[in-house]
């Protein structure tokens, strides 16, 4: 097959160049009933091609009852074309597509919500499947027949390690000077695991590249598609006054000496809520900020170009497509800066600890007591799954969550009795953030979280109503050290709370 000036360019070892190949023929290396470790986060540097002759054999009647493991999310090109194919039998251990969502949550596909910190650990430590067969998004492949990642990391150097049979998809559509942004370091096992020697936000300890040989790899498929892009928040009111809550917090906590100047590093969650937020500190006074966070978002862009980052560390970039040229052009601007690790560095608890990482995450809902629910709709319907917040949420400095006060238009309060699924802990659950307020849960009894939120975080709208709620819950609970009732919690629910 002819190959083009710019993969020949791309591909410096002769032996990888040899396994060039159509998309088709490297899916046939794929056979039914197979574990394949893929590319991909934060719908970022996730493989294009192959999937799409995989969703044409499923189409065409092939039971392929693929196990698919990722770093997180994929974009539409993966996740969505095989789930509407039939393609995939089971998925772990994050995603973010519609089509593959419904999936799951009607039983098709069998899905596992892990904290994505353990997800490459469990891999090589074979609790999970075998990998047969990697597929791997590069921007290139170097003499040795060493990947060099695309804008994500994710799991791909323990995939690239574990599989059988490695296919990589070069995107030539990604500037090659990506080459040199990553820092590519995999744990000994235990009980043999060395410190990882991280001491602040953007030390380097491993390799540029993944480590590989070329015998592993049986085929190269060209690819210059754009990844999809997360959807980039819209920062309206309600967000300014939740950045405004949150710099004010951090704020005082520096006055009260409780945090240092310049703050520790910053983590935030994917999404346009955390990312609206997060652009607030454009405006704020802190200067000479890090991060050190699974996901790099826009927003966290934004900051660099203002001047107030000094450094950037990720499992992956995840931009708008939007935003995706404009970063392509600062590249060489940003190379200095940004760090592009394994998600299994990126989420270490160990590293997070040390580093007193400040953590943002969103909530769907929050009760009274602290508990937060990241993953679940009415508690059965998945979202999208845990991800990293559980990693930082239980090893930040500082664990923040944020939410919008109501949804659904302002019709039902995201501050509720008890959350319909619990992902995160009062144990953990340290600060809580509304448009409304901010209520600072450490060191308070249930009782007093529970008239701290209604206070500080609660909707003017549903205030007395949640008020309402605990006072019959402390009556009718026959366990005060934390009283619910879910009689109370049903007339809440139901709006009945008042009668």
């Amino acid at each position: 097959m002819i190959i083009s000036d710019e993969l020949k360019k791309r591909i410096r070892s002769k032996d990888v160049l040899g396994k060039v190949c159509t998309a088709k023929e490297a899916a046939s290396f794929i056979k039914p009933g197979m574990t394949i470790g893929v590319s991909g986060f934060a719908v970022t540097g996730y493989t294009k091609e192959v999937a799409k002759e995989l969703a044409a054999r499923a189409e065409a009647g092939e039971k392929l009852n693929l196990t698919v493991y990722s770093g997180a999310s994929t974009g539409d090109e993966f996740d969505g074309v095989l789930a509407r194919a039939g393609a995939i039998s089971c998925r772990m251990p994050y995603q973010t597509n519609k089509d593959l969502r419904e999936a799951i949550n009607e039983g098709k596909v069998k899905y596992l919500d892990l904290p994505i910190s353990n997800m490459a650990k469990w891999v090589r430590s074979r609790y999970l499947n075998h990998i047969d067969v990697a597929i791997i998004e590069a921007t290139a492949i170097d003499e040795h027949g060493n990947i060099i990642p695309s804008l994500a990391v994710g799991a791909d150097d323990t995939y690239v390690a574990c599989a059988d049979r490695i296919i990589v998809e070069v995107n030539t559509r990604i500037p090659a000077c990506v080459e040199g942004m990553h820092d590519i370091y995999t744990p000994e096992p235990a009980p043999f695991t060395k410190p990882i020697n991280i001491t602040k936000a953007g030390d380097r300890i491993g390799t540029p590249y993944i480590p590989c040989s070329p015998s592993k790899i049986v085929a190269v498929v060209e690819s210059n598609t754009l990844d999809r892009g997360i959807v980039a928040g819209v920062v309206d009111d309600e967000f300014r006054k939740m950045s405004k809550n949150l710099i004010d917090f951090l704020k005082n906590e520096v006055k009260e000496g409780r945090l240092c100047n310049p703050l520790p590093p910053l983590q935030a969650g994917i999404g346009a809520v955390s990312d609206a937020v997060i652009q607030g500190l454009k405006e704020s006074d802190f200067t000479h900020l890090n991060v050190y966070s699974e996901v790099v978002q826009g927003s966290f862009l934004t900051l660099a170009d203002a001047g107030k980052i000094d450094s950037i560390s990720g499992a992956g970039i995840a931009v708008s497509r939007a935003e995706m040229e404009d970063f392509y052009s600062k590249l060489e601007k940003y190379k200095d800066k940004i760090v592009i690790r394994p998600m299994e560095i990126s989420n270490s608890p160990e590293v997070i600890r040390r580093l007193g990482v400040i953590s943002i995450n969103t909530a769907i809902e929050a009760d009274l007591y602290g508990n937060v629910d990241s993953s679940y709709i009415g508690g059965t319907r998945l979202m999208n799954g845990i991800g990293g917040s559980g990693d930082y949420c239980q090893n930040a400095g500082v664990s923040i969550f944020i939410t919008k006060s109501t949804a659904k238009d302002g019709k039902i309060s995201s501050i509720v009795p008890m959350v319909s699924h619990i992902d995160h802990t009062i144990k953990n659950v340290q600060i809580l953030i509304t448009e409304q307020g901010v209520a600072d849960l450490r060191g308070l009894d249930v009782i007093e979280r529970a008239d701290l939120i209604i206070d500080k975080c609660a909707h003017p709208k549903f205030k007395n109503a949640l008020k309402k709620y605990f006072s019959k819950a402390i009556v009718l609970s026959e366990h005060l050290v934390c009283p619910y009732s879910e009689e109370a919690a049903m007339m809440f629910h139901n709006g009945e709370i008042d009668e």
